[in-house]
């Protein structure tokens, strides 16, 4: 009788539980990007609409389909959907529909913004939440992108490349706004902001769908 210790198969079992507990890991994340994207959006669409930035609000509006993002995450390591492959497809799709999702408005409202000279109003509260979410989105991004090369998940990969991309747009709505509350002629840099932020969403959706998250 060959003993545990004597097993010739011990490898694939250790893996199986390491990876199981980084499939916890990977839950846990997505559930504390989550709730950061959440209270982002709201308090972002709610000054974006109060002070007329087309940036601002598209950036918020991309806070909740990140949010989806992550919420996919959540769905694919939960239960008996941990270990399907079929479950991490769909994740994966899901988290390219989420980048889809706010393309169309934001990329609208730029352009009718443009079109109409409409120039946004300062926002100090706007300046301070995309500068958290400028230190804090590219940390969880880093922690998802590890998370999914080792688990191998395009889903968890991709919900990180939704932090990267919420940092990218962060910084160039803090830009944006700070312009706007230092020059009045550069009221257009702002929907421009916006037209940029419906392109990579578009570009990221495109990557996700096909499976190019990560180097998985």
């Amino acid at each position: 009788m060959i003993s545990i210790a004597e097993s010739p198969h011990p490898t694939p079992v250790a893996r199986n539980v390491g990876w199981q507990h980084r499939a916890q890991r990977a839950r846990q994340l997505a559930w504390i990007s989550l709730t950061v994207l959440l209270i982002e959006g709201a308090v972002g669409l709610w000054q974006g609409l109060a002070v007329g930035s087309v940036a601002l609000t598209g950036w918020a509006l991309g806070g909740g389909a990140e949010a989806m993002a992550s919420a996919m995450v959540v769905w694919r390591f939960s239960g008996s959907r941990t270990l399907s492959e079929t479950a991490e497809r769909r994740a994966q799709r899901g988290v390219a529909v989420s980048f889809w999702l706010t393309a169309p408005y934001v990329a609208a409202e730029s352009i009718h913004h443009l079109a109409d000279g409409r120039h946004a109003d300062t926002s100090m509260i706007g300046i301070a939440l995309t500068a958290i979410a400028l230190l804090l989105m590219p940390v969880l991004g880093w922690a998802g992108h590890n998370l999914g090369a080792r688990l191998h998940s395009e889903a968890t990969a991709g919900a990180g490349t939704q932090n990267y991309l919420c940092a990218i747009q962060a910084a160039g709505v803090l830009t944006g706004l700070a312009i706007t509350a230092t020059w009045s002629g550069g009221w257009w840099i702002d929907p421009v902001i916006g037209l940029a932020v419906a392109c990579i969403a578009v570009w990221q959706g495109i990557r996700s769908w096909r499976g190019h998250a990560c180097g998985c």
